[in-house]
This record gives C-alpha cells, sequence and structure tokens, in this order.
C-alpha cells in the first residue's frame, strides 16, 4: 500500500513538472547572445573590437543596428557605461547583415537569420580595464507572426582580456572624463531590463545567455576563425545566396520586360531589321552570319551588365542604407525620373556627345570579332536617348538594394534587348512579320513617359516621410497619381497629342484595351482620396495617417453625435495617458494606461480588450491593418469594450513615484514599456507580441487569448466569446 502511495505521489509530481515546464515555455527567449574578444592580450593604448555574438532559433530573425530608426522596426542598439579604462573607437558595426524591402514599414531594414556578429572597436587607456552596458534588440518569426522586445547586460573585463604596461600610457582619470562624449558614439538609451551573461532572464533557460569566459566553446558552432584569429558568423553559404532569390528572380523578369519595352522605341525598333540584314548580307557562310550574331547579342549582354557591375561597386551594400531614406538621393532621383518623362514627352533628346558616336563607329568600321563588338557599343550608344530613361530606372530601382541587383537588373534588361536581334539574324524570314515603323513608336515612349512620372513621385514621397515637410501627403500624391493616368487615358485615346505624334484616324483595339486599363486603374484610385485603404498599392503610396480628408476617420468620429450612438461606442470615461504621443488605428478611441481602462470598463460595465502591441511590431501592423480594419471587428471594438493598447517597447520615462522591481525578474521598471513587458510575462507567461487578452475589470480573464491570426472570422469570433463570457459572469458578480 505504502509502494502504491509512493508511485502515485511519483507520477502526481512528474505531472505537476510537465504542466510547469509546459506553461513556462510560453515565455520564449529565441536568441542566444555571447561574448568575446578579437585578441585575449592588449597593451595601454592598444586598440581591441568587442564582439557580441547572437545564435537565433530557426524560423525567427533578428532586427540589425544599422537602418534608419524612424522606420519602424525596432533597431539593435547598444549603450556602453562611461569608465576611464576606455574609451570607443567608431560605432558598432553588424557584420554582413542581410537586407530586405517591406511594403508595410515603407523602407529597407536589415536583419540576421542564424547567427549574428556585432563588434565594437574600443582603445584601452588604462591597466584595468572594466566596459560595461547594455543592449536591447527585437526577435520575430513569421511563422506565426510572433514579435518579442528584449534587453540585456553584458560586462567585459581583465578576466576576458589580459591588459599589459605598453607604450601607450594611461590616460588620467580626468583627461578621460573631458573624453566621456566619445564614449557615447552609439547614442542609444540606457536598458534596465534583462540579465547580465551571468544570469540568464530566464529560469529556466540555462543556455540564455552565456558568460564571455565560456564563449569559445559556446559559439563554436555558430562561428569561424579567420586568417587574423578574428571570429567571424559562419552562416551557410545556402542562407546566403537563398536570401532575396524571389526578389531577384522578381526584379530580373521586371528589368528583362523592361528590356522589351526599350525595344518598342523609336531609336532601336528601325534597327533591328538594318542590323540583322548586316549580318545576314555581309558575306562569308550563313553559319559565320549566325556566329557574329550570337557575338553581337552578347557584346549587347556584356555592355549593359558592365554598367550595372560600375554601379554595383560604386554604390555597394554599405550606401543602401544611405539611398533609401536620406533626402538628397532621394530628391535626386526624383529630379532625374522628371528629366526622363520630358524627354519622353519630346521636350528634348537625352544624346550622348556625337563625337563618342563617331570614335565607336569608326572601330565598328574595322570588321572582325572586334568590329562586332563595337557595333554592339554603337547600338548602346545611338539607342541611349531612348533607352537612358528606362536603363536609368532600372538603376535608380536597384541602387538601394544589394550589391547583385544592380547587375541583375542590367543582364535581365540587356538579355531581351539583345534576343531579337539575335533570333531574327538566325532565322532572317521573321523579319516580314515585324509591323511597320510608325507613330506608334512615339506612342510608346509618350506612354512610358507618363509611368515615369508618377514613378517619380515615389522618390520625393520617400524623402518627404523621412523629414516631414509635409509636401506630399497622401491625398496630394493620389490627386496627382489621378491627373497622371487621366491624361494618360485621354492620350491613349486620341484626345491628347504631343508634339512628335503622328495623325491618329482611328483607334486599335490593343490601344483601346490599354486605355480601359488606365481609366479602371484611376477609378481604383478616386475612392483613396476618400480615405479608402487601396491595400493594393500600400508600398507605393504614403501612410494613411497623412490623409488630410479622411472620410472613413471622419464618420467614427461623429459617430456618436448623439444620445444613443454614444451609449453604443468606445465613449472615453477620462482623458488618456500618453495620448499625444501613442494612438490607436482605425479611429477608435482607448487607453495606454491599464488603470484607466480598468476604471472606465467599471464605470461603463464592458469588458476590456487588451492589446499588447509595440512601435516596431510589423506583426502588430499588419493584424491593425487586415483584421482590425474589418468593418465587423470595428464594430465590436468600438461598442463592446475598453480598449487598451499596451506598449512594451515605448522608452517613455514613468514618474519616479511609478517605480517598482519586478517579482519576476529583480529588475526596476523605469519605463512604460518595461512596466507593461513586465506585466505581460508576470501575468500571462507570454513576452511575444502581439496579443490580445479580454478581461474584465478585476483583470480575471474572459476567453482564452490569441495572437498573431489573419483570419478575421476567428477574431470575430474571440470578440463574442468575450462578451458572451462577460455577460455570463455579471449575475455571479451581482450575487
Amino acid at each position: 500500500m505504502i509502494r502504491n502511495t509512493s508511485i502515485k505521489h511519483m507520477l502526481l509530481t512528474l505531472l505537476l513538472f510537465v504542466v510547469a515546464v509546459t506553461a513556462h515555455a510560453q515565455v520564449l527567449k529565441p536568441a542566444t547572445w555571447s561574448y568575446d574578444v578579437s585578441k585575449k592580450e592588449v597593451a595601454v593604448g592598444e586598440e581591441v573590437e568587442l564582439i557580441f555574438n547572437v545564435r537565433i532559433d530557426k524560423d525567427w530573425y533578428l532586427y540589425s543596428s544599422d537602418f534608419d530608426p524612424e522606420l519602424g522596426p525596432m533597431v539593435t542598439e547598444f549603450k556602453f557605461a562611461k569608465h576611464p579604462s576606455y574609451e570607443l573607437v567608431g560605432k558598432i558595426k553588424p557584420i554582413k547583415p542581410k537586407k530586405k524591402y517591406d511594403d508595410l514599414w515603407g523602407g529597407e531594414y536589415t536583419y540576421f537569420v542564424g547567427t549574428a556578429q556585432f563588434r565594437q572597436k574600443i582603445k584601452v587607456l588604462q591597466p584595468t580595464l572594466q566596459v560595461k552596458g547594455s543592449y536591447e534588440y527585437q526577435v520575430c518569426t513569421d511563422i506565426d507572426g510572433k514579435c518579442i522586445p528584449f534587453d540585456d547586460e553584458f560586462t567585459f573585463s581583465n578576466a576576458q582580456i589580459q591588459v599589459t604596461a605598453g607604450s601607450g600610457a594611461a590616460t588620467p582619470p580626468a583627461e578621460a572624463a573631458t573624453q566621456a562624449p566619445q564614449q557615447q558614439a552609439t547614442g542609444n538609451t540606457p536598458s534596465t531590463l534583462g540579465a547580465t551573461p551571468t544570469q540568464p532572464l530566464l529560469p529556466q533557460d540555462t543556455t540564455a545567455s552565456a558568460s564571455a569566459t565560456d564563449t569559445n566553446t559556446d559559439t563554436a558552432a555558430t562561428v569561424a576563425t579567420t586568417d587574423e584569429g578574428v571570429v567571424t558568423p559562419a552562416i551557410p553559404a545556402d542562407e546566403n545566396t537563398a536570401q532575396g532569390d524571389g526578389g531577384l528572380w522578381a526584379f530580373m523578369l521586371v528589368a528583362f520586360g523592361s528590356g522589351l519595352v526599350a525595344l518598342l522605341t523609336p531609336c532601336v525598333f528601325p534597327m533591328v531589321p538594318m542590323t540583322v540584314s548586316f549580318f545576314t548580307n555581309s558575306g562569308g557562310s550563313r553559319a559565320q552570319g549566325i556566329l557574329k550574331a550570337l557575338v553581337y547579342g552578347l557584346s549587347i549582354i556584356a555592355i549593359y551588365t558592365l554598367i550595372g557591375t560600375i554601379v554595383a561597386r560604386l554604390f555597394g551594400a554599405d550606401g543602401a542604407n544611405f539611398i533609401s531614406t536620406h533626402w538628397l538621393p532621394n530628391v535626386l532621383f526624383f529630379v532625374i525620373f522628371l528629366v526622363f518623362a520630358m524627354s519622353f514627352f519630346g521636350m528634348f533628346e537625352i544624346t550622348l556627345p556625337s563625337s563618342w558616336l563617331t570614335k565607336v563607329d569608326s572601330q565598328a568600321d574595322r570588321g572582325g570579332w572586334i568590329g562586332v563588338f563595337f557595333m554592339a557599343f554603337t547600338l548602346a550608344l545611338v539607342s541611349f536617348s531612348c533607352t537612358g530613361p528606362i536603363v536609368g530606372s532600372i538603376l535608380v530601382a536597384s541602387a538601394g538594394g544589394e550589391t547583385v541587383r544592380p547587375i541583375v537588373g542590367m543582364f535581365g534588361f540587356s538579355l531581351a534587348f539583345a534576343l531579337p536581334f539575335t533570333l531574327f539574324a538566325v532565322f532572317p524570314s521573321w523579319l516580314s512579320t515585324l509591323p511597320r515603323s510608325g507613330g506608334w513608336l512615339n506612342s510608346v515612349k509618350v506612354v512610358l513617359g507618363f509611368i515615369e512620372l508618377a514613378l517619380a513621385l515615389k522618390f520625393l514621397s520617400v524623402a518627404d516621410q523621412v523629414y516631414h515637410w509635409g509636401i506630399l501627403d497622401r491625398d496630394v500624391y493620389l490627386a496627382l497619381w489621378i491627373v497622371i493616368f487621366t491624361l494618360m487615358g485621354f492620350y491613349l485615346l486620341g484626345k491628347l497629342r504631343f508634339a512628335h505624334d503622328s495623325d491618329l484616324p482611328y483607334i486599335s483595339v490593343p490601344r483601346i484595351f490599354l486605355a480601359i486599363a488606365t481609366f479602371a486603374f484611376v477609378v481604383y484610385l478616386i475612392p483613396g482620396l476618400f480615405g479608402a485603404p487601396l491595400k493594393a498599392l500600400s508600398g507605393y503610396l504614403p501612410p494613411q495617417s497623412t490623409h488630410d480628408f479622411d472620410l472613413n476617420n471622419i464618420i467614427r468620429q461623429n459617430a456618436g453625435g448623439g444620445a444613443t450612438a454614444t451609449a453604443a461606442t468606445n465613449q472615453l470615461c477620462e482623458q488618456p495617458k500618453y495620448a499625444d504621443f501613442l494612438h490607436l488605428p482605425h479611429g477608435l478611441q482607448g487607453y495606454f494606461d491599464l488603470e484607466q481602462a480598468k476604471r472606465c470598463a467599471k464605470e461603463q460595465g464592458k469588458p476590456i480588450f487588451i492589446d499588447f502591441t509595440g512601435h516596431g511590431c510589423v506583426n502588430c501592423r499588419e493584424m491593425e491593418a487586415n483584421v482590425w480594419s474589418d468593418p465587423e471587428v470595428l464594430k465590436r471594438l468600438r461598442e463592446n469594450y475598453v480598449i487598451a493598447a499596451l506598449y512594451v517597447d515605448d522608452k517613455s520615462e514613468l514618474p519616479e513615484s511609478e517605480w517598482y522591481t519586478s517579482e519576476y525578474d529583480g529588475k526596476e521598471k523605469k519605463t512604460l514599456g518595461k512596466k507593461y513587458a513586465d506585466y505581460q510575462i508576470s501575468k500571462f507567461n507570454v513576452n511575444a507580441q502581439p496579443y490580445y487578452v479580454l478581461m474584465d475589470e478585476n483583470e480575471n480573464v474572459l476567453v482564452k487569448p490569441i495572437a498573431y491570426d489573419l483570419n478575421v472570422n476567428n477574431f470575430v469570433k474571440f470578440l463574442d466569446a468575450g462578451v458572451a463570457a462577460y455577460k455570463a459572469k455579471q449575475p455571479v458578480a451581482q450575487k
């Protein structure tokens, strides 16, 4: 009997252990940090690199530190504490992060998968070295839409770096104090939440953080040593090559299509039969003529790809962030596209100096294989007035991306450009199937001019949004697009003519179909003037918040005008705290402080809808754009709930009277974000966002919380279940 009882106790203990581990497993730590140095011994006056290695779980990614912090995602930030034993040399450097353009944020960010590494160079000033600080970062996954912000602390000391007395004299403390401003080179705010390398943030995860003394063994699988003895990430080659493959293929197809369009311009199309006739009638065997045509086509590809390579070398990956966010290149690109459009409209021609053409053409007359190459060069120069704007557009579009994009873009363009010259030389009988040259070629140029003009606004919009000029808000942008494409539609119908256009006695069938498509696009744009989201164009338009006349927002704001409506909508009980810098989407009203929401819920007799969110949470924005915007969801949020949006990454400092020490990690919480990140973990054992909780004014959870789910019906059922559970509890509460 005793033995059976003992077995039962053991089984019960085991069951409780499994339940506890399962419950605790919802608190995630997808990134493990460790620390190393570039050399173990250093003399006073010498420099050494501090190395931060990160091991990232599969299907997760870590945002880097080298993109515009105003873009949206949470940038990895480092804070180095002042100390007279060292000074910072330059800024923190991420090692080979990946790059991606995101339509939702409207810009390019950098990130890591698998492994990450950051390096900070310091100069040792005293034998007793002590480098302390903290860092903040965010990891996300697209599998189930989670984003989690973290912060942690680090320490480098003589235990990791042996400092010897060198030729460089130690900097006196007084002199070091004058150098203090340099020690804040990263310019980041301090963090308080997190753990030191010897004290993991999560009690159950003994590998969540490693001390700098054992990083050599801990990171053996994720780093590799170079010839100089410096540790660098050993990212598998397939990850680097696979990154952005879909984007590169799509970009190459766009460039290929641009090459086909370039063939239809009046500078190029008439040259196809002329050039092909040269190869088929230049003497020699047919096989030799075909071979020369192939070399001609390959020469065209080589010339344009070389241009892409030069652009890649000039800009490279380091210039991508500057090009994509700084006002100067974006305004410059806007002007370039504007000039391209005016050229296509026939205002002037973009031509190269005639002396260049004469010299290159003289080389083409030499004959032989060199002559074939210079014939291709001559074609590139002669057709520049038509192809230059198209080539320039491709290079501008690719300059802000990865280094390989300009090369891929120019290869795709030149492949399409060279293809007909080669094919018609191999099969000359196909020449009879080509349409005759005529006024339609100039129409192609004019249509391209309208498109160039519309795309030019995108670059001006980027600079306008980043620097808050207020020149090109969403409604102004849409108005200009509507006018541009309306004029394009009238041009296709022959109602608008330019100087070089031929008479248009009738409208061809392809032209009428293009006009129909153009006017349909204009009709699609018009509701956007009154606040329609136009989700298909979200990556090209300024944010909805810049719209001056948002009819939907006006209706929402006035929906509570009457007495009946006031009772139905989520009217505020008191002025929300932090409403001067925190806002809810879609005109919803609510709070950013839980205590205010609880008081209002008690006063109005409604449940609370808690939205654990963050400024840098891309999946939170996606839920708001695609799920919250649904009329059924908005109706329920507006009428049935008191909303509390709790930002877990907001850095606004709380009043000193509200500071407290967390029972979870023992850290003092001083900011709004730390407060609600700690609340989410302590109360719900979850640290990922978005996370939605329905509760009553006493913080009793009504239904099982949910996270990222783009299914609108599921979200509606979740909200309805919360209301039903709240009403079911009311009689019990009244008793």
